[in-house]
């Protein structure tokens, strides 16, 4: 039978993830960046990642401010917006 004493015991081991211990989290970082760097647009997957997702650019159009539709992004803007995570 177990007492409290030994769930309390059990309930502070160390059971945290390996990606969360600081000295292994840099070789998952890198593991990631070149998986990122590897699929198709990774550049910009990447810089999504580091940086945010795209700001979505803005028309005025009879003096109201919006912002603009998918269909109304550039090429360039499409894809980054696609490959924001």
């Amino acid at each position: 039978m177990t007492s409290l004493a030994d769930k309390a015991i059990l309930s502070g081991a160390n059971n945290r993830s390996p990606m969360l211990e600081k000295d292994m989290y840099d070789s998952w970082k890198s593991r990631m960046k070149l998986y990122m760097l590897n699929r198709q647009h990774g550049r910009m997957i990447l810089e999504s990642v580091e940086q945010g997702p795209l700001l979505w650019p803005t028309v005025e159009e009879d003096g109201v401010t919006r912002l603009k539709k998918y269909y109304e992004l550039s090429a360039t803007e499409a894809i980054q917006a696609d490959c924001d995570v």
